[in-house]
């Protein structure tokens, strides 16, 4: 499902951005942001013309529900555990092996598997991953690509 999918990838990317906040309104709007902006873009990747248009909409509509969704779940140290376990993995795993976090005190869990590893023409190391999530029982599974940044951290570029 590509809005399980987009909803995982958004997830992810407010970890690895480190998003720190306390507010639970405050995690729903980024999550409400950040999955509007990944739904947006992934909607611009289907069609052309008018259905383009639509697709983008309905993407970005999409990709706000589902992170506001993820983002009211997920508590800081959620994704305090989460940010741990995607930079270290993608750091350190070798391709196909699998990192898994657990919060004892919310009960939420999942893993980042780095599935390839690869360089740009620019230089920049990439790669590649899966990850999932489960929240209140529900399981949400992505895959995306992260880059090595200057300061040596991993983002998610799409």
């Amino acid at each position: 499902m590509k809005f399980a999918r987009l909803a995982g990838v958004a997830v992810l990317a407010v970890t690895l951005a480190a998003c720190q906040t306390s507010d639970r309104g405050q995690k729903e709007t980024i999550g409400t942001l950040v999955g509007g902006g990944l739904g947006a873009l992934l909607g611009s990747q289907v069609g052309g013309g008018k259905g383009q248009m639509a697709a983008v909409a309905i993407g970005a509509l999409a990709g706000a529900y589902f992170g506001g969704e993820f983002g009211k779940s997920l508590d800081k140290a959620d994704r305090a555990y989460a940010e741990r376990t995607a930079q270290d993995a993608l750091e350190y795993n070798r391709t196909n092996q699998t990192s898994s976090w657990n919060n004892p005190d919310s009960k939420a869990s999942g893993s980042v598997t780095p599935t390839r590893t690869y360089q740009t023409a620019e230089g920049r190391n990439c790669r590649e991953f899966e990850t999932s999530i489960v929240v209140d029982g529900k399981t949400e599974k992505a895959s995306g690509t992260a880059c090595r940044q200057p300061d040596g951290s991993w983002r998610v570029v799409n």
